[in-house]
C-alpha cells in the first residue's frame, strides 16, 4: 500500500525545488542500489524538527550511509541512511550526531559523502548493534531517531526514551509500514511496529502524532 498518492508526492518534491548536490548523488545512489533512504521528504521534515527544538545532540538507531544525517547538520543534517545523516547534520550547527550502522561498508560510504559536504566534524560513526551502543554514548539527546530492523522497535523505544531530555523528540521512521500495521494477522516485523505504535501512544510523558508522507514518520515531544 502506497502511504501518500504519487502525484502528491511528485507535488510535493517539486515544492522542495533543486537540492545540494551530495543530496542528489546519495539519491542516485541509492536508487542504484536499491537501498531504503528517508528521500528528501521526510528528509526536509528531520531538518524542520532538529532546527524546532534547537537540537544540539542527536542519536540515531540506524543510519546507514548518512542520508539523514546530513539533514539535521545545517542546524545539527540526516540517506534514510546516509540522507538522514546528511540532513540532521544540516540542521545541528555547532552540535553532534552519533550514528549507528550494522555495516563497515555503509559507514565509509557515508563518511566519504560527508566530508565531500564538509559535515564529516558533526557526525560520530558506531558500527555495531544500535540497542547497545546507545548504553555506551553517555549523556542525554534532544533527539532520538529509530530506524533499525523493525523486530528491534519496541526494544528501542525503552532504550531511547530515558535518554531523550525534556522538551526533546522522539523520531522513529517506517511507523505504517507499507499500511500493513492495518492488517490483523501480521508476520513479526509489522506486530513489532503495532507494538512500538502501541506503546508510545499510550505514554503520559510523550505526546506522539504520526505524520502519514512516505512509510510513516512517528513524531513525539517529550513532555
Amino acid at each position: 500500500m502506497q502511504i501518500v498518492d504519487s502525484n502528491i508526492e511528485k507535488y510535493l518534491g517539486d515544492l522542495y525545488g533543486p537540492r545540494h548536490q551530495v543530496l542528489a548523488k546519495m539519491e542516485a545512489e541509492a536508487r542504484e542500489r536499491d537501498f531504503p533512504i528517508v528521500g528528501p521528504l521526510v528528509g526536509k521534515l528531520l531538518y524542520q524538527l532538529a532546527r524546532m527544538v534547537n537540537a544540539r545532540r542527536i542519536f540515531e538507531m540506524g543510519s546507514g550511509f548518512g542520508y539523514s544525517a546530513f539533514a539535521a547538520l545545517r542546524h545539527a543534517a540526516y540517506i534514510y541512511v546516509i540522507i538522514e545523516r546528511y540532513w540532521w547534520a544540516l540542521a545541528a550547527e555547532g552540535g553532534e550526531i552519533h550514528c549507528t550502522e550494522g555495516s563497515e561498508a555503509n559507514r565509509e560510504k557515508g563518511e566519504t559523502y560527508l566530508r565531500e559536504a564538509g559535515l564529516q566534524h558533526r557526525v560520530k560513526y558506531h558500527v555495531g548493534n544500535a540497542l547497545e551502543i546507545i548504553d555506551q554514548v553517555e549523556g542525554d539527546f534532544d533527539i532520538i531517531f529509530i530506524d533499525i530492523d523493525k523486530q528491534g522497535y519496541p526494544a528501542a523505544l525503552d532504550k531511547a526514551v530515558p535518554r531523550i531530555r525534556e522538551g526533546g523528540l522522539l523520531v522513529a521512521d517506517n511507523v505504517l509500514w507499507s499500511g500493513k500495521v492495518t492488517e490483523k494477522k501480521a508476520d513479526i516485523s509489522t506486530e513489532a511496529i503495532k507494538e512500538f505504535n502501541r506503546r508510545l501512544f499510550t505514554r503520559t510523558d510523550f505526546a506522539a502524532s504520526i505524520v502519514p508522507v512516505r512509510d510513516g514518520v512517528a513524531v513525539a515531544y517529550k513532555i
